[in-house]
């Protein structure tokens, strides 16, 4: 069941959905919807994080330069050849 909601928003950042909006085809309501669905789907996702996972986040630290997909790239090259 559809209910109404208002929200405050600032009004670039209002007219800038809009646009996004129509450019996709859907309707501001739906973007919103979708985006709140998101959100709600990670916080699930991420409570149920095992406490050994979330001890190991950080762990590695890479150059803020490096390029994964290069790197990837590279691995498969290396993989197939």
């Amino acid at each position: 069941m559809d209910k109404k909601l208002t929200l405050s928003l600032n009004e670039s950042v209002i007219d800038e959905a809009k646009m996004y909006a129509k450019k996709n085809k859907i309707s501001l309501s739906k973007l919103i919807e979708s985006y709140l669905k998101s959100v709600l789907d990670n916080k699930t996702r991420n409570e149920e994080i095992t406490p050994l996972v979330k001890s190991l986040s950080g762990v590695i630290e890479l150059p803020e330069d490096l390029d994964v997909r290069d790197e990837y790239t590279k691995y498969l090259i290396e993989k197939y050849k």
